[in-house]
């Protein structure tokens, strides 16, 4: 029985080299492998020997090569048998292979196109497609954590299973693919568009769901690989994460990376209810729970400074469904482990995560029969310029919540409105058909809070209806994008009223 053996993670080769060794296979293997492997005293033959030809090109060409390939490619049939014997040529039984780093090559900082193009890895492609091929015969592996199920089966049985060998090919054909995506869209990056002519992505199921938005319907999250966990984070404490869980919190995590000051967001299906920025994390809960007491039950949170103790404390008694941190403190652990059924996340603040590799700066949805994809909605341009509109101008304090008040804004359901008192939400409307209902509702979600406060719009008002509706419950400022049509009746009720208005000339429908 012959095994070959190429392999760019080194982990577990030795010890895996070893038992085929003692089990009587003979291991043929290419330069670096067999480097490793002679050092550790197993017996091996190098591909340049097995094959009677060199290594070309510095390596670029090892192991591609008919001798290689026919003793793999081989079915099990006296036809073929015949073939390889006519040719002198002997039956590969296994093969062991993973690729050049080719992603690790791409993550790093200010990687030449030149240096990436090197870790396009072929041959190692080659070899597990084919041994994937024809897996009613050959053993492949791609994965070193399959060595010891291998290693087990062939103490055992003397043999690996049919079904154990499909199960292998199936790995080695997703890892193919994923591989192959990466170059894709890695290769598309370089062409300058944000969007590409080309998409390709591959995914594999990390965590199987009980259901997904509601019992009836199953459910599964995907990640380029299983190492990745849920939100490209680790789960410290809980039970696993719902569908709708995860759906809050990437809503939590977003909104709450948008700050560069000690924040605290509150989600509930899907929209924000409070956001509120304050020196420290435990001096910004009540403020965001305050902005809407009753729809933060149940709902989910996130901050982007570590999760200490007195914000653990400042939870009070409040039901949480579950809490998003860079980290957590020793102390917010000891206090929140009474909550057993809280989830704790952890997520590295501004991590770059994408399904889609490279081009990690897009968001996608599926529709009927397609997807979309665009660019992440990051919050204005860098060459924006606010403008006020009104006689009355903003004074430095309503500017400086007016400005908090936009960026929370871009994080809420269209039609988005906003009111807000220093750098905390008091009351939020979204996701209605109509923006003068959403401006009603944040003024009754506000109440008293709402005199003196100032308001943001995610898009323009069509109609000056949104503008008195503000007024009536108290606004004193106003951000908008402005745009419509019906823009100088707006201005002019806002001037009626005696309301300070901006202009920012920037979007951020949220739908």
């Amino acid at each position: 029985m012959i095994a070959l053996l190429s392999v760019s993670d080194k982990h577990g080769l030795i010890e895996f080299a070893t038992t085929l060794t003692k089990l009587g296979w003979e291991l043929i293997a290419s330069g670096g492998t067999a480097k490793v492997l002679h050092e550790a005293g197993l017996a091996v033959t190098e591909i340049a020997e097995f094959t009677g030809a060199p290594e070309l090109l510095g390596g670029r060409v090892k192991t591609l090569h008919p001798t290689i390939h026919a003793g793999i490619l081989a079915r099990p049939t006296e036809e073929d048998r015949a073939e390889l014997a006519a040719h002198q040529l002997k039956e590969i039984d296994m093969v062991v292979c993973n690729l050049y780093p080719f992603e690790e090559t791409i993550a790093k900082v200010d990687v030449s196109l030149n240096e990436a193009i090197e870790k396009i890895d072929i041959g190692g492609v080659t070899l597990l497609r084919a041994a994937a091929k024809n897996f009613a015969r050959v053993t492949v592996i791609c994965d070193p954590n399959d060595y010891d199920s291998v290693a087990t089966a062939l103490q055992n049985d003397g043999f690996v299973s049919t079904a154990q060998r499909v199960q292998l090919a199936r790995k080695v054909f997703t890892h193919t693919t994923q591989y192959d995506a990466t170059i894709t869209n890695y290769l598309a990056s370089q062409d300058g568009n944000a969007v590409p002519a080309l998409f390709v992505t591959a995914l594999v199921k990390t965590q199987e769901m009980r259901y997904g938005e509601n019992p009836h319907q199953s459910a599964a999250l995907y990640a380029p690989n299983k190492k990745i966990g849920p939100l490209g984070g680790t789960l410290l404490q809980g039970k696993p994460l719902s569908y709708n869980n995860m759906l809050d919190l990437d809503a939590a995590w977003q909104a709450v990376n948008s700050f560069d000051e000690a924040t605290v967001v509150i989600v509930k299906h899907l929209s924000p209810c409070g956001i509120a920025s304050a020196a420290t994390l435990a001096e910004a809960f009540q403020p965001a729970l305050q902005s809407d007491p009753l729809s933060a039950y149940g709902g989910v949170v996130a901050v982007n400074r570590e999760f200490d103790g007195a914000t653990a404390e400042a939870l009070g008694d409040l039901f949480i469904e579950a809490i998003v941190a860079p980290t957590f403190t020793i102390e917010a652990r000891e206090v929140l482990a009474k909550r057993k059924n809280c989830r704790l996340l952890t997520i590295p603040v501004k991590k770059e995560l994408s399904v889609f590799g490279h081009l990690a700066g897009l968001e996608g949805r599926t529709i009927t029969d397609g997807v979309l994809l665009q660019q992440r909605d990051n919050g204005d341009p860098a060459d924006t310029v606010w403008r006020v509109v009104t006689e009355r101008k903003p004074t430095e304090s309503e500017m400086a919540t007016l400005r908090f008040a936009w960026l929370a804004c871009q994080h809420v359901k269209s039609n988005a409105i906003v009111f807000a008192v220093g750098s905390a939400t008091v009351g939020i409307g979204g996701g209605l058909p109509s923006r003068v209902d959403a401006a009603k509702l944040a003024a009754t979600k506000a109440g008293d809070k709402a005199k003196g406060a100032v308001m943001a719009s995610d898009a323009f008002f069509p109609f000056p209806d949104g503008i008195e509706a503000a007024a009536a419950a108290g606004i004193a400022a106003v951000v908008q994008p402005g745009g419509s049509i019906r823009d100088g009746e707006v201005i002019a009720a806002a001037n009626r009223l005696n309301l300070a208005m901006v202009f920012t000339g920037v979007r951020h429908f949220r739908h």
